[in-house]
C-alpha cells in the first residue's frame, strides 16, 4: 500500500487495529516508512500508537515527523506516558516539547516533572472521574457520559469531598446495580487505599500487588485527590525493578539503558566495578592457598578436591542469596525475620551439605578401590579414607556455611541501606571461596596429622 501510495487504504487496514498491534507492524518497517504510517493514521490512534513504542523509537519518529503532528501527537498522549518520554530526554529537548503543549498540557506536564524522579508522581495522571457524595446515581452515570471520555479508566469512581478531598473509591459495577435515585453517600464506606505523590514507585507495586487493585488514587499531603495510577504502568515499574535486580545478580550495576542502546564504554565501567572487586577478593584465595602450601606440598591429593570443595560452597551461597533477595522483594521476609531465616538455614545447608558429604566421599572411595583393583595403583594413594572423610566433612562444612552466609547477606545490606540485589551470585561465591578454603584445610590439618600432615 505504501509503494502504491494507497494512503486511504492503509488509513482503513489501521484504523480497525489495536495500537500495540499497529505499533509492532510499524517497529517492523523501515524508519522512512514509520513516518508515513504515522502521517496517515488518524491523530487519536497514532497517540496511541505511539505510546506503545519504546522510548528510543519514539524519539526517532518525533525527529522525522513534521512539526505539526508531533505537536498534535504530544498533546494526545496520556500525561503519565509523555512524562516516561520527556524524562528520558535531555532537558533541552524535553523543554522544546513541552513548549508545544497546550496552555492546559503544558501546566501538567510540568506539574508531574515536578516530582521526584522515582516518584508516584511521575507515573500518575491526572485524568480521573471524581464525583461529590451527595450525588445520585443517575447524576453520576450522566457525568460519566459526558467526561469519561477523556478518564484513564472508568472501573472505579472517586468521590471527594471539600477541595477536593478524597473520600472514598467504588467501583463502577456499584453506580450499575444501584437504584438510579440512591445517593453516594447511602452505599460510600470510607474505606479505600491511596497512595502520596511522593511515595517511592517500588512501594507502589507492593500496595497494588497487596490489595490487587487495577488503579489507585494519589493524594497530596493534606489527602487531597491529584491524580491515579493504573497496572499498566505498575507492569513497567514492575519489570524494570526485576530487570535491575537480575543485572546485579550477576554482578553487573544497573545498566537502566536497553543493552543495545547503551554505549560500549557505558557498559564497560558499569561492568569493570564489580569484576574488579571480585578479582581483588579472588586474590585472598591465593592468598589462603599460600598460607596452606607446605600441607599442599605434603599432601599433593588435597588440591585434586579444591574445586569441588569451594565450588560447592559457592553454589548453595548463591542458591540461599538469590532465594533471600527474592523473598524480600515479594514482602515474604522482612528485617525481623533474619532469625528465622539463619534458623532454616542452618538446618538446610547441614542436610544439603550431608548429602553433597556423601557422594563426595563415595567418589573418593569408589574411584580409590576402581583403581586399585582395574589399574592396579593408588589414584589418592594408601590414606585414601582420610582424603574420603576429609572431603566429605568439608563439603558438610563449607555448604553449611555457603548457605548461611548467602542468606544473611541481604539481611546485612538491607540493614545499613544498600540494595539487597547487590549480594550477587559472584560477591557471595567468592567470599565462600576463601572461607571454604580455610575450612577445607583446617578439617584437613585435623583428619591427617600425624598421617600424611
Amino acid at each position: 500500500m505504501i509503494d502504491a501510495r494507497n494512503f486511504g487504504a492503509l488509513r482503513e487496514v489501521f484504523r480497525e487495529w489495536p495500537p500495540a498491534d499497529v505499533a509492532e507492524v510499524i517497529l517492523d518497517v523501515p524508519e522512512d516508512e514509520q513516518v508515513i504510517i504515522f502521517r496517515v493514521l488518524p491523530h487519536a490512534l497514532a497517540a496511541d500508537v505511539f505510546e506503545y513504542l519504546d522510548v528510543d523509537s519514539q524519539q526517532k519518529l518525533l525527529r522525522a515527523m513534521a512539526h505539526e503532528q508531533v505537536v498534535a501527537i504530544l498533546n494526545e498522549m496520556s500525561p503519565d506516558d509523555r512524562t516516561a518520554l520527556l524524562e528520558e530526554l535531555p532537558s533541552a529537548a524535553a523543554r522544546q516539547l513541552i513548549r508545544l503543549l497546550t496552555p492546559e498540557e503544558r501546566h501538567v506536564a510540568q506539574s508531574l516533572l515536578g516530582y521526584p524522579e522515582g516518584s508516584v508522581g511521575r507515573l500518575m495522571t491526572p485524568d480521573f472521574i471524581a464525583v461529590p457524595e451527595d450525588w445520585t446515581v443517575q447524576q453520576v452515570l450522566d457525568y460519566v457520559r459526558e467526561h469519561g471520555q477523556d478518564s484513564e479508566t472508568l472501573n472505579v469512581i472517586y468521590v471527594v469531598g471539600e477541595r477536593g478531598k478524597l473520600i472514598d473509591d467504588i467501583r463502577m459495577r456499584e453506580f450499575l446495580l444501584r437504584p438510579l435515585t440512591a445517593k453516594v453517600s447511602d452505599f460510600r464506606d470510607q474505606t479505600f487505599v491511596a497512595l502520596r505523590v511522593n511515595d517511592s514507585q517500588q512501594d507502589a507495586l507492593n500496595v497494588f500487588r497487596k490489595y490487587d487493585r487495577t488503579a489507585l488514587p494519589v493524594v497530596d499531603s493534606n489527602g487531597i485527590l491529584v491524580g491515579i495510577i493504573t497496572i499498566d504502568d505498575m507492569l513497567d515499574v514492575a519489570e524494570k525493578e526485576a530487570t535491575e535486580d537480575i543485572q546485579k545478580f550477576g554482578g553487573v550495576e544497573a545498566l537502566e539503558e536497553p543493552y543495545m542502546r547503551i554505549p560500549l564504554w557505558r557498559m564497560i565501567r558499569k561492568r569493570a566495578g564489580w569484576l574488579v572487586i571480585l578479582f581483588l577478593g579472588e586474590m585472598l584465595t591465593a592468598t589462603a592457598m599460600a598460607s596452606f602450601q607446605d600441607e599442599i606440598a605434603r599432601a599433593v591429593v588435597l588440591a585434586l578436591f579444591l574445586p569441588l570443595i569451594i565450588s560447592s560452597g559457592g553454589n548453595s551461597g548463591s542458591q540461599a542469596s538469590t532465594l533471600i533477595v527474592r523473598a524480600m522483594a515479594l514482602g515474604e521476609v522482612t528485617l525481623r525475620d533474619w532469625w528465622r531465616v539463619a534458623f532454616r538455614e542452618i538446618r538446610a545447608g547441614l542436610s544439603l551439605g550431608l548429602i553433597l558429604g556423601a557422594i563426595g566421599t563415595l567418589r573418593v572411595a569408589l574411584w580409590s578401590i576402581a583403581g586399585e583393583k582395574y589399574f592396579h595403583r593408588e589414584l589418592y594413594g594408601p590414606h585414601w579414607p582420610l582424603v574420603a572423610i576429609t572431603v566429605g566433612l568439608a563439603l558438610v562444612g563449607v555448604v553449611l556455611w555457603g548457605s548461611l552466609s548467602g542468606s544473611m547477606l541481604p539481611f546485612v545490606l538491607r540493614r545499613v541501606g544498600a540494595d539487597p540485589a547487590t549480594s550477587s551470585a559472584p560477591f557471595v561465591a567468592t567470599l565462600v571461596d576463601v572461607t571454604g578454603l580455610i575450612i577445607y584445610f583446617s578439617i584437613a590439618l585435623v583428619i591427617m596429622r600425624g598421617a600424611m600432615l
